[in-house]
């Protein structure tokens, strides 16, 4: 991660720090909205380490996952500089997928809101498979 290594749990779940760095920010003086899917890959990455499932752990397990579906609510920019956190809270629960809902938040303010759904594949791009027990251990948390 690049910006918060320090990760806390609050009672929206798995929160990690991040500060919106210059290369982030549009000619509006906000974060760019293509950034914030960079933004909560990097939380989920985060969300899935404190679990015990970094990158090394998920290859060694022979687990995967594609993003298939995303939706994002903007409420408010983020500029340059601004320190936020982005809250990480599984939703949804299927056979070869699952939600992660995601929050940026200011402050108290909630400034952006999103529903990824993801799905379970083979390391190897042959296809789909169920989600395996041990990362439903940790969604069903």
């Amino acid at each position: 991660m690049t910006e918060g290594t320090a990760t806390v749990l609050d009672a929206d779940g798995f929160v990690m720090p991040w500060k919106a760095r210059y290369f982030e920010v549009d000619q509006q003086g906000v974060v760019f909205n293509a950034w914030y899917l960079t933004w909560f890959d990097e939380a989920m990455s985060g969300f899935l380490a404190h679990h015990g499932f970094d990158t090394e752990t998920l290859v060694r397990e022979g687990m995967d996952f594609q993003l298939v579906r995303s939706e994002i609510d903007w409420r408010a920019g983020v500029r340059w500089g601004e320190a936020v956190e982005i809250a990480v809270r599984p939703g949804r629960i299927g056979t070869t997928s699952f939600d992660l809902h995601f929050a940026v938040r200011r402050g108290g303010e909630v400034t952006c809101a999103a529903k990824i759904v993801y799905v379970s594949v083979a390391p190897d791009g042959s296809g789909k498979r169920p989600v395996p027990d041990a990362l439903l251990a940790i969604l069903r948390t």
